[in-house]
């Protein structure tokens, strides 16, 4: 029996309290580690590594931590939960020069060979755009994105991020700075080609956030993007997406909010703890590169940070696998991000709600369920912790939390992490076949290492 645990005392394989498995399936090498109940596992969004291009991953929702021998495939969750979640991945990157070259080579062969181009005249008025079409929404936003270069001794990647207030910080995803989380480069350059020196001011695991801020502004243009209300957004509002997919900055595409409140859990590998969000699904092309750029509404305000995608297996330019955007991309609600933000600008580490138990990973029904006993010295129900202040016990089956019903493990901690410490939430369980309903007040945890 595997056990797991929601926010403080994870176990893997050989029980760990200090660091909990996540669902992470098909990480080559990673003991995802997480604190307690969390969602599927999609793929991160990154940016893009120099040559060689790394191989996206993806993972799924296997047990916690993962088992020896789980394929690496994408599987259904319980309850009609859809494995694209369990398999979004983390986009490591842009192909970087491959593509790039591909691109120019092509467009420069245009002029060769006698072909000729065409001119006409047009009204100068008739070519003005809107201020609320998508290309006058595009016009305004993307003097305030940027693409980010981090290096460090643990590697390196391109990604996205946008101006979050005057003073010169950029909000994007954790993975897109974690090379230089520790020391290291890291650059943004904006939309008119000039590049500063930036530094990482806090980051957060779990959340898959980052705030990073220009070292030396000078003369750059800083205009915060506005930031809309993620929980007003309802399936089939139109969306836009801005980033450097495939290390081809400023590109815009366009969709719709296709669900919300997915479950979506990435990342793990290398000893890092894995991410989780209820999150904004969009069919907004999102590739690697895009990660950590701007998911914006039809007022150009931003309602997510574009993070994770269900990759299409494809081949690349350089003959590799690269994952692409099948039309599923992930992006973290951009109320919980602003929250996340204002926390790590303020102390430097990122804080998380917690239940207090822990979980078992091998439970087949629906739900999730707190481990049946004690793992070693971490025991199934944290002694005065916040499930045990409301009367949880261990081998009790959480089905619901406030009106969001939980289908597995996995969910239940993007769901807890929705929440603030000190938030009460109301918790529907299963004990002995009888349902019963109980208020928690969540605790609190400082960082990202239990």
């Amino acid at each position: 029996m595997t056990f797991s645990s929601p926010l403080d005392n994870p176990t893997p394989h050989t029980p760990d309290p200090q660091h909990p498995a996540t669902p992470a399936q098909g990480h080559p090498g990673g003991q995802p580690q997480g604190p307690g109940f969390g969602p599927p596992a999609p793929q991160a969004v990154f940016g893009s590594p120099p040559p060689p291009t790394p191989q996206p991953h993806t993972s799924t929702l296997p047990a916690w931590p993962p088992q020896p021998g789980n394929p690496g495939g994408p599987k259904k969750s319980r309850g009609g939960l859809v494995a694209l979640v369990a398999a979004v991945a983390l986009v490591a990157g842009a192909l970087g020069g491959g593509l790039g070259y591909l691109a120019a080579d092509e467009s420069d062969s245009s002029s060769q060979g006698g072909s000729s181009t065409v001119s006409t005249s047009a009204d100068p008025a008739a070519l003005n755009r809107k201020p609320d079409s998508v290309a006058g929404i595009a016009d305004k936003a993307l003097p305030s994105v940027v693409t980010i270069e981090a290096d460090g001794s643990s590697g390196s990647s391109t990604g996205t991020g946008f101006v979050y207030d005057k003073e010169g910080h950029i909000l994007t995803n954790n993975h897109v700075v974690s090379p230089a989380a520790n020391g290291g480069d890291l650059s943004v350059t904006f939309s008119n080609g000039k590049e500063y020196e930036a530094s990482v001011i806090g980051h957060a695991e779990g959340y898959d956030v980052a705030v990073i801020k220009i070292d030396n502004p000078g003369d750059a243009k800083l205009v915060p993007l506005p930031l809309g209300d993620s929980e007003e957004v309802v399936v089939g509002d139109a969306t836009i997406a801005i980033g450097a997919p495939f290390g081809l900055s400023g590109t815009v595409t366009t969709g719709i909010v296709s669900a919300k409140d997915r479950p979506v859990a990435a990342g793990g590998e290398n000893g890092s703890q894995p991410s989780y969000m209820s999150a904004i699904q969009t069919d907004a092309s999102i590739n690697p590169g895009n990660s950590g750029g701007p998911l914006l509404d039809a007022s150009g305000r931003v309602i997510g940070i574009n993070s994770a995608i269900q990759p299409g297996g494809s081949s690349d330019p350089m003959g590799g696998q690269s994952g692409g955007s099948i039309g599923l991309g992930f992006a973290i609600p951009i109320n919980q991000a602003k929250w996340v933000a204002a926390t790590l600008i303020e102390s430097g580490e990122p804080v998380y709600a917690q239940l207090g138990v822990l979980r078992n990973d091998e439970y087949e029904g629906k739900g999730a369920q707190i481990a049946p006993r004690d793992m070693g010295n971490v025991p199934a129900v944290t002694p005065n912790g916040p499930a045990d202040k409301a009367g949880l016990k261990p081998g009790d089956v959480i089905t619901k939390l406030n009106d969001q019903l939980i289908e597995g493990g996995p969910q239940l901690v993007s769901e807890i992490w929705t929440h603030r410490p000190g938030d009460e939430v109301t918790v529907t369980y299963k004990r002995d076949g009888q349902e019963h309903t109980t208020t928690v007040t969540l605790g609190e945890r400082k960082g990202d290492n239990p």
